[in-house]
């Protein structure tokens, strides 16, 4: 089936649709906001992003090679003066391109780093023109090597709702949760043996040993992944690993999980940044057998994230028989493609809400989006502490927890998924791949109005 044409794509649906994919727990046809409001909200969590990074950071917009006036109207984030290329004929080539023009350029193409093998991060020269040293020169190197052969370091940011950080900011839950939505499974012995990598902000510590949260027992993370809580002020996106975590122990009780504090700068970190720690990881002789990813971006040119299909090739993931990579779809409410999620040999994974419908806030696509979960006000693990609210229309609200929050998107869809996959490998002995497999065909498939033929699976209660 012909999938819908993508509608146009600015910062604030991004900025507005990742929002909806956090911490939302609204109806399904939310209110209607003024422009202004919507504006300023993405506004504000770039900034989040862009003071995290230091500025060092950058804007695109979704046409032109000028950064846009507005952060409210941004396509996608990367970094500045860098760019990502394959090492070998196609880095060669790239720097012939700056040494022919020698004169619309200052200093040197230079080698910055190597994020997995068969990949280079290189520093981009400055134009003389003062045009965007990156968007105007990855033009000119599309016209003359070939479209894609030079890419962005993107962004990656954790997927809240139609926004580059997460949906609406952490909600207080309503005094009849006293555990996890959805429930722990009645299988303790489920994920026994099955490594899992949480890839995302860090884990708090005091939520593994906590008896509010029990269900953390086992989940780990190295002292360098350990994420650092004011309880007097609750950071921007605190505490999202520690929920992704959680919902993977509450399918697969049993799993070993491992949380990585790489999306640790508001939530955000380099491409290449990203790859290198997995890359790091995936060399350890003890690697993760299943790596979950709440988080992404959309990319200049809807290409593929470069050092995400050059970690693939390294590592062999593309056929998810040692590792199985699994990400969210994103929270954009349209069916544009979303990296590393909408790699073929990623399974993406949508939202539903607890009727079996598609989320307002879930990504859809019946060519890249292949499962759909349970993604709308999920009950988990969150820091205990004060958190004021910094975005509009609830700037200066302050909420309390005590070891629980209420969130929703495909951040939260996406550890149902990996949870099913892990028990399905305790109980078989099959392949990462297989039980995925396995898990997808146990699945009901039915159809929505937004998301076409669509399957779902795990738990909606």
């Amino acid at each position: 089936m012909t999938e819908p044409v993508r509608p146009h794509f600015s910062l604030r649906e991004l900025l507005a649709q990742i929002r909806r994919s956090l911490p939302w727990s609204g109806p399904r046809e939310p209110e209607p906001r003024e422009p202004d409001v919507d504006a300023e909200r993405l506004r504000v969590q770039v900034g989040v992003i862009r003071r995290a990074f230091e500025d060092d950071v950058a804007a695109a917009p979704p046409k032109g090679t000028r950064p846009p006036r507005d952060d409210a109207d941004v396509a996608y984030l990367y970094r500045p003066r860098h760019a990502l290329v394959r090492d070998g004929e196609d880095f060669e080539r790239l720097t012939r391109f700056f040494e022919e023009r020698g004169t619309q350029f200052r200093g040197n193409t230079d080698r910055a780093g190597e994020p997995t093998r068969g990949l280079v991060l290189v520093t981009l020269p400055s134009r003389t023109d003062g045009e965007d040293d990156v968007l105007r020169t990855l033009d000119e190197i599309d016209r003359e090597l070939g479209r894609g052969v030079v890419r962005p370091d993107h962004v990656v940011y954790v997927t809240g709702r139609g926004f580059m950080c997460p949906a609406t900011e952490p909600e207080e839950i309503t005094k009849r949760h006293t555990g996890p939505l959805p429930v722990r499974a009645a299988d303790t012995g489920a994920g026994k043996g099955v490594r899992v990598a949480v890839v995302d902000t860090g884990l708090w510590l005091p939520a593994v040993t906590s008896a509010t949260t029990s269900w953390l027992d086992g989940v780990v993370a190295d002292p360098s992944d350990v994420e650092t809580i004011d309880p007097n002020a609750i950071h921007p996106y605190g505490g999202h690993g520690t929920f992704v975590a959680g919902v993977v122990k509450c399918v697969a009780p049993a799993s070993r999980v491992e949380v990585e504090g790489v999306l640790t700068k508001g939530g955000a970190v380099y491409e290449s940044e990203i790859v290198q720690q997995l890359h790091e990881a995936l060399e350890d002789d003890d690697h993760p057998q299943l790596i979950s990813i709440s988080a992404g971006t959309h990319t200049r040119g809807d290409f593929g994230l470069l050092a995400f299909e050059m970690l693939a090739a390294a590592h062999g993931l593309d056929d998810g028989e040692e590792t199985l990579v699994i990400a969210a779809a994103g929270n954009d409410g349209s069916s544009e493609r979303f990296w590393p999620a909408a790699f073929p040999w990623v399974v993406a994974v949508g939202s539903v809400d607890p009727d079996g419908k598609v989320s307002d806030f879930s990504n859809v696509g019946e060519r890249w989006v292949d499962v759909y979960a349970r993604g709308r006000d999920h009950v988990n693990a969150f820091p205990k502490g004060t958190y004021t609210c910094y975005e509009p229309p609830n700037v200066g609200q302050v909420r309390q927890f005590d070891g629980l929050a209420q969130w929703s998107g495909t951040s939260f869809s996406t550890p149902i998924v990996t949870g099913l996959v892990a028990a399905r490998m305790s109980a078989t002995g099959e392949s990462a791949r297989e039980a995925w497999a396995a898990v997808k065909a146990g699945g009901t498939t039915t159809t929505d109005p937004r998301g076409g033929q669509i399957t779902i699976v795990g738990p909606l209660d």
